[in-house]
């Protein structure tokens, strides 16, 4: 199956590189793409693409303004932030706005590549040394307690899924650390979400982060 991508970057060069990185994967293609975010919305609904890819600053419409105009979106697509920043509160802000992850620029050829298909199966992108500096960095003072309130609603095995998602795990090493089917996992994944009115397992590791779990 065709990944399809959306690509929004306000640089030629950059964007040039991005798409010719992803077309080279051979599964992966970008169906669009354009300078900025005023038109994320129209190429999404005319595209349906599994991902969008979103510079956090561009003229007119950034990055943090994509994430807020596709969350909820019928098409569902994953949104990743591309930053030139490893700690960046914009990218912050994105993440707690239902943002799938974000990448930085220089991230190497491969690593893009299995972002994408990471991202594009409905699971979080998270670096563990970037994401775990940038939510340290950022927290606010009191979010550690109303994260934990919020966790107090899952069952203990869920508990323990959510934690391992703040571990930054794919849902086949979840399944391997609490010794369960991997369907079982997605099961408990969904009934996560839904408790915690999550729009994404990002959204999931900053609470768990923010509980001091993670």
């Amino acid at each position: 199956m065709t990944i399809k991508v959306v690509l929004l970057e306000d640089e030629e060069l950059v964007r040039s590189g991005i798409r010719m990185i992803l077309e080279s994967a051979g599964d992966v293609e970008v169906v669009a793409e354009d300078t900025n975010g005023a038109r994320a919305v129209e190429l999404t609904d005319r595209y349906r693409p599994d991902v969008v890819l979103t510079d956090v600053q561009m003229p007119k419409v950034d990055g943090i303004e994509v994430v807020r105009r596709l969350a909820g979106h019928p098409a569902e697509p994953a949104v990743v932030v591309l930053t030139t920043f490893d700690v960046d509160e914009y990218v912050y802000a994105a993440l707690r706005h239902g943002a799938a992850g974000f990448l930085l620029k220089d991230t190497p050829p491969r690593e893009l590549v299995t972002a994408v298909r990471v991202v594009a199966r409905g699971e979080a992108m998270l670096s563990p040394k970037i994401t775990k500096r940038l939510l340290m960095d950022f927290a606010t003072g009191g979010a550690g307690e109303q994260a934990r309130d919020r966790l107090a609603a899952l069952t203990p095995r869920e508990h323990d899924v959510a934690v391992q998602i703040g571990r930054g795990l794919s849902n086949g090493d979840i399944a391997k650390a609490l010794v369960v089917s991997e369907s079982t996992v997605k099961v408990h994944i969904g009934h996560i979400m839904a408790k915690l009115e999550a729009a994404n397992r990002t959204q999931v590791a900053i609470l768990v982060h923010d509980a001091g779990l993670g």
